[in-house]
């Protein structure tokens, strides 16, 4: 059979005399420069950052190693490396990182002249994967979620249509204020994850994206139109689900279906009825975490009882960052000085 294949003659390189190469060399060094011209002012003064940040990270890099690298050792190690960096020492948010590998390896093949192997971008888009579809970590690049407020919840239960959807909606939103819940582990909540007590309810959040299942106790809320074990019980009685999702999409007609919602529907119901109560502020599926932890540490809470809630790791500079706001006016320096 492979003697009907013809035999395909060895590539080889064409071979040109110098005039044509002197031509050849002109153009290409035109090209460069039309390149380099056409490229707005915003995107080389990024790149330019990005280089000065690689730069940094090879510091940083030296310190613990106890060997400095050229800057043009531009490898899958590297690279992946300083997705961790920015990642974990400078807070980036995912999409930032993307364009710093990516001003990385455009800098190191125009600039300096090393072809970045492909190897090493894939492998630093791998590492990045994880991190896109991290809420906490998507907020850093929006900046920080506005902070839903117990004058603001209170706007939007006087706001909840009547209707099953009104009684799913106020369920939703107060089971993801009171588990301090990323969107993706309300959406992931099963109804006999969910079960109550005297003292209130114990629920299961699912484990999303490779983080672990926790289980968090919600109690009941003084006030009955913020009460999430009220709220959850109003709507398991009218909804009749006692298995499987717990929130789920409800048609035009009042017909329940039998799947999750999905995170982003989420999101939208608690944006939706942010909207409809006249908030001022715009509040995400976020918001209501971080509420939470701030609401949650005004009254006195301690740190750990209410990383167990949000299920946020010791060290993680988002959590700490609504602690502080939380403290700011909790025996300020100003205070009573004068």
């Amino acid at each position: 059979m492979s003697d009907l294949v013809p035999r395909q003659p060895d590539a080889t390189p064409a071979v040109y005399d110098a005039a044509t190469l002197a031509v050849l060399a002109a153009i290409e060094k035109a090209a460069d420069e039309h390149l380099d011209r056409i490229i707005p002012d915003n995107t080389k003064r990024g790149y330019k950052n990005d280089w000065a940040l690689w730069g940094e990270f090879h510091d940083w890099l030296a310190e613990r190693t106890g060997h400095t690298l050229p800057l043009t050792a531009v490898t899958k190690g590297t690279l992946v490396g300083f997705v961790v960096w920015l990642d974990t020492i400078k807070v980036a948010a995912p999409n930032s990182i993307d364009r710093r590998i990516t001003g990385v390896t455009v800098t190191a093949r125009r600039e300096h002249g090393v072809e970045v192997p492909k190897e090493a971008t894939v492998a630093a888009r791998k590492a990045l994967k994880p991190l896109k579809a991290d809420e906490d970590r998507i907020a850093r690049g929006r900046g920080a979620a506005k902070a839903a407020t117990r004058d603001q919840l209170k706007q939007m239960a006087a706001a909840v249509p009547d209707g099953l959807t009104g009684i799913r909606d106020r369920a939703l939103w107060l089971m993801a204020f009171f588990i301090a819940g990323r969107s993706a582990e309300v959406a992931a909540i099963r109804a006999e994850g969910v079960t109550l007590h005297s003292e209130g309810l114990k629920v299961r959040v699912p484990g999303v994206k490779g983080r672990p299942a926790r289980e968090v106790v919600v109690m009941y809320g003084k006030n009955p139109d913020l009460c999430p074990v009220r709220a959850w019980s109003t709507w398991k009685a009218a909804s009749g689900i006692t298995t499987g999702a717990a929130f789920r999409a409800i048609d035009v007609w009042g017909n329940i279906a039998d799947r999750h919602l999905t995170a982003e529907a989420v999101r939208e119901i608690i944006a939706r009825n942010a909207e409809r109560a006249g908030v001022a502020v715009r509040l995400t599926g976020h918001s209501m975490r971080a509420g939470f932890i701030t609401t949650s540490r005004r009254a006195g809470k301690r740190e750990e009882k209410i990383r167990e809630q949000s299920g946020h790791a010791e060290g993680s500079p988002v959590f700490w960052r609504y602690i502080r706001d939380a403290d700011k006016w909790t025996d300020a320096a100003s205070e009573d000085i004068l």
